[in-house]
């Protein structure tokens, strides 16, 4: 090149040409023919590196080739090539205009640092794929720490650029940022203050992709679809998303549902009001009627007995129904949902099952169903539950009770 740039200033010199013009012809001469060869370069190292890729991805049984070729590495690396020859050659074509030749040297130079930048991006990121095919890091959130790398290369980055197009050395360059340092917390305090979040969340292991989380501060219920370093978006049920800052999941309080979904049961909490006045002491009449009731028979029989015998060993006068021991609709038809919960087939019977009397309320009394349902799916949770209180609302009235409903009056015509 260098020859070549004497040659045809010579040439141009010898054909007449004045030498100041001779100049600028010689060096747009020599930028045009060392733009073709570098963009011919270009090309041909992308093709070959392409095909190169390609070949190897597909003799061997990992994938990860593949994601490197998806994410762009070979493409990206192929502009090395070319920009190395761009360096080097552009002291020669600009050797009579130093000014210029100092400002595209200095371009050239941040180009090739953000093609470090480019490559760095495109491997880590290939990283990140690759590692969530599998299992054990499915659920990470390797996002956040690559964008930590990221941000501690572009700050690297941006220095060096700083330094080259300032001409004062690197170390130089750093060390009068000191001052500056309070600046510089100030403008990434939301990514510091993610990154410390990012760590804590995942050592305590407090949510992960794929977690089902509740934030009402902000509105959240659904999955996390993605952990970064300043925020985790969440895919509600309606399908709209929700994006929480990520230091807020140690700062706020929020519910993860893993523990549900991991144990095999969801919870069913719901209850009945029973009207007071429909509650009753039970005659010989009612608990004949009663014995008809498949599910509470034997109880009946069994509670019969042993109340008949308790009255009569303490001699009680059973002429008025309220002295001694008594059976009640109410306590009946408790057992009866008890006994109905054990028999359902849906209910997880390994853990808490149970029907109880809650506080009365002016309403009246009411009677919940305490369960965990054995299928965790929202839909069949949904079914269950609505299978088992369509039972419970349809039975109330064979035990002789009712169910409290709010009485609305209506418009005076």
């Amino acid at each position: 090149m260098h020859n070549l740039r004497h040659y045809i200033y010579d040439w141009l010199v010898d054909n007449g040409i004045a030498e100041d013009t001779a100049k600028y012809l010689n060096m747009l001469i020599l930028l045009i023919g060392l733009l073709i060869i570098a963009l011919l370069v270009d090309f041909i190292t992308k093709r070959l590196l392409r095909k190169f890729s390609s070949s190897v991805a597909k003799r061997t049984k990992t994938n990860f080739d593949d994601i490197l070729i998806s994410n762009k590495l070979p493409r990206n690396i192929a502009h090395i090539i070319p920009l190395i020859l761009l360096i080097e050659f552009v002291p020669d074509v600009f050797s009579d205009f130093s000014y210029v030749e100092n400002i595209i040297e200095k371009t050239l130079k941040v180009i090739a640092i953000l093609l470090s930048l480019r490559i760095v991006k495109s491997f880590l990121y290939s990283v990140r794929d690759y590692l969530k095919t599998l299992p054990r890091y499915k659920d990470k959130p390797l996002y956040s720490y690559i964008q930590v790398f990221m941000i501690f290369l572009w700050l690297l980055a941006i220095f060096s650029m700083f330094a080259i197009v300032t001409s004062i050395t690197f170390w130089k360059f750093i060390t009068s940022l000191g001052a500056a340092s309070a600046i510089i917390l100030l403008v990434f305090k939301d990514s510091i203050l993610g990154f410390v979040a990012s760590i804590q969340v995942t050592v305590n292991d407090m949510v992960r992709i794929g977690d089902w989380i509740t934030f009402e501060k902000y509105g959240a219920d659904g999955d996390v679809v993605e952990i970064t370093l300043a925020t985790v978006k969440v895919q509600n049920w309606d399908k709209t998303i929700t994006t929480i800052p990520t230091y807020a999941l140690i700062s706020d309080s929020f519910k993860n549902w893993r523990g549900m979904m991991n144990s095999g049961g969801r919870r069913i909490k719901r209850s009945v009001i029973i009207k007071t006045s429909t509650i009753k002491f039970l005659t010989d009449d009612d608990i004949e009627r009663f014995k008809k009731i498949e599910l509470v028979s034997n109880y009946i029989d069994r509670a019969s007995q042993e109340i008949r015998k308790h009255n009569s060993d303490k001699g009680v006068d059973k002429s008025v129904l309220i002295n001694g021991r008594n059976l009640t609709n109410f306590g009946v038809f408790r057992k009866y949902l008890q006994t109905y919960m054990d028999n359902h087939s849906a209910i997880n019977k390994n853990m808490t099952l149970m029907v109880r009397q809650l506080e009365p309320t002016p309403q009246g009394i009411p009677m919940e169903i305490y369960a965990f349902s054995s299928d965790i799916r929202w839909q069949n949770y949904e079914y269950i539950m609505g299978d088992i209180f369509d039972h419970v609302l349809a039975s109330v009235k064979f035990f002789d009770l009712e169910i409290y409903e709010l009485a609305v009056a209506s418009p005076k015509k």
